[in-house]
């Protein structure tokens, strides 16, 4: 679980749909670094990750979450954060 000394103490918090990103806002009281984002907002389309608990598809699951990763180190290659 997320605790309100996370926001300080990093610069990118994920959330997969939008329950956790409002449940982020709520815990940290906003977001004025804007550092909560939508893991597919590093993908081809931002939107929610495909929760298998109602679809039952695990493999969409886990292609949004890989294309999701790969974006985000993309973007983190892309400001020479990263090699």
């Amino acid at each position: 679980q997320i605790r309100k000394s996370d926001y300080s103490a990093y610069d990118l918090l994920i959330g997969m749909d939008e329950a956790n990103i409002r449940n982020m806002h709520r815990a940290f009281g906003g977001d004025p670094e804007h550092k909560i984002h939508l893991l597919l907002a590093y993908g081809r389309q931002c939107r929610s990750v495909a929760d298998p608990w109602y679809t039952r598809d695990f493999e969409a699951t886990w292609s949004d979450v890989c294309e999701g990763c790969h974006g985000i180190l993309e973007m983190l290659k892309a400001q020479g954060k990263i090699l």
